[in-house]
């Protein structure tokens, strides 16, 4: 299933990540199962194709964000978030990238973030390189797309409050998408409807931006009523002098207890959003396809690599179908 390609983008990734913290959206443990499980969730016509580079496309999930913590690329910043409060009402958001920036300047895109209008332009170029039958651009694109649409199912990806600064609950940002996936991810359930085609890509991407807005304030008040209920005390894990414990990348860790808590009062929104990440991701895959012509892709891997990958196929699938994805060991980030 491996080939020398995915091999090296798998130790250059790794080595990228070593040279300096990083901070990522989702977590590396929830856009490495967002990308993956999409994959399981497209239709028999391009599962096979991207089955021959699961790997690849779990992996490259998160390389979105190393190009926007690890090497600095100041383009990147913007495409990962939008601060809805900050554009006015979302009804009268223009549609496309072209409009947003006759409308805005720069440098107001560039703090209050571009990620709808990415998304779609990512679209585009995914099309253009189905139509191209350009293998590398593909796939490469594609995982990137997961990954913004991953970021736009994040609800505070949405909110010029992004990390509870405004509200004096700073931390949860990481807390939310990090660190309890990790702790509770492993009992989610991965399964999820089969692709489908989107006849209205500007309209679906508004509608999922709106639904992860509109919860912001659920998951905000829910960590101020919780603390509020057990005190303060109890939020942060903290050593033996009293001093409060973080993570390597200086994020506070939440205690076992309150995260529980915390994950119950959500009523599954944390897994709910990682399923409704997947079935998009797969959906707008399969739409640039569709999009593109339906072009065949069967030819632009060696027959025997996907001879061979069709048996692992039809027993992933068989997980997957339950619930589970095979051969995840995210890198820990608490």
């Amino acid at each position: 299933m491996k080939n020398k390609t995915v091999l090296f983008s798998k130790a250059l990734f790794f080595c990228i990540l070593c040279l300096a913290p990083v901070f990522l959206a989702w977590g590396i443990f929830g856009h490495e199962h967002i990308n993956r499980a999409a994959v399981m969730a497209l239709p028999d016509p391009i599962q096979p194709f991207f089955y021959n580079h699961v790997d690849f496309m779990t992996q490259e999930s998160t390389v979105p964000d190393v190009r926007k913590y690890t090497l600095h690329d100041k383009a990147e910043n913007p495409r990962h978030y939008i601060d809805l409060e900050n554009f006015g009402g979302i009804d009268s958001l223009p549609l496309t990238m072209t409009d947003a920036k006759a409308r805005y300047d720069e440098k107001f895109l560039q703090q209050n973030g571009i990620l709808p209008w990415y998304i779609l332009d990512q679209m585009d170029q995914l099309t253009k390189a189905f139509k191209e039958k350009h293998k590398t651009e593909i796939l490469f694109l594609a995982a990137d797309l997961g990954h913004y649409i991953g970021d736009a199912h994040m609800p505070l990806h949405t909110s010029s409050n992004h990390d509870g600064q405004m509200t004096d609950q700073k931390g949860i940002h990481s807390f939310f998408e990090s660190q309890l996936p990790e702790l509770f991810g492993k009992d989610y359930s991965y399964h999820t409807p089969e692709a489908h085609y989107i006849a209205d890509l500007h309209k679906e991407v508004w509608r999922f931006i709106a639904a992860s807005h509109h919860l912001k304030d659920t998951l905000l008040l829910a960590d101020k009523k919780l603390k509020e209920k057990i005190g303060t005390d109890k939020v942060y894990q903290k050593d033996d002098k009293g001093v409060q414990i973080k993570n390597k990348y200086n994020q506070p860790i939440h205690t076992l207890e309150y995260s529980k808590l915390y994950h119950e009062m959500l009523k599954g929104m944390v897994e709910k959003q990682l399923q409704n990440a997947i079935e998009m991701t797969s959906s707008f895959w399969y739409t640039a396809w569709v999009n593109a012509g339906k072009p065949e892709l069967g030819d632009l891997d060696p027959k025997a690599l996907t001879i061979r990958s069709k048996k692992a196929l039809n027993e992933e699938k068989a997980l997957w179908k339950k619930g589970k994805l095979f051969g995840i060991e995210s890198e820990k980030e608490y």
